[in-house]
């Protein structure tokens, strides 16, 4: 399975971005999914997730509020919509398929990684 992520840029405090996330397979369809970030010089983090089905959601208490993700496309696509983005945002967002089908908050429950997409919060 390959997950391909977009959407990343530079953008001002304040300022909101989507990222997207396609699987190359249905398979993916029955996993959770996700997105985690790791910012220069910190460890990887969890930011938001989503079940099989699009029906229930966890996130991070950094993003709640600000933060959404989605499913779309029959759950082949996952969606991270980021509105009042702040400088603390800035980390390259990688998109994650779960082992199972409800999401997760680990890394050691990933079983595939996106490439990441850079976003860049200015003040």
């Amino acid at each position: 399975v390959q997950l391909q992520a977009s959407g990343g840029g530079l953008v001002q405090a304040g300022d909101s971005l989507r990222l997207s996330c396609a699987s190359s397979r249905r398979t993916s369809t029955n996993n959770g999914m996700g997105w985690f970030r790791q910012a220069p010089g910190k460890e990887r983090e969890f930011v938001a997730g989503i079940n099989w089905s699009g029906s229930m959601s966890n996130y991070a208490d950094s993003v709640k509020g600000r933060f959404t993700i989605s499913r779309a496309y029959a759950g082949n696509t996952v969606n991270l919509q980021m509105n009042n983005l702040k400088p603390e945002d800035t980390a390259v967002y990688y998109c994650a398929s779960f082992l199972r089908a409800f999401s997760a908050t680990s890394a050691a429950e990933v079983r595939y990684w996106g490439q990441g997409t850079l976003v860049t919060v200015s003040s």
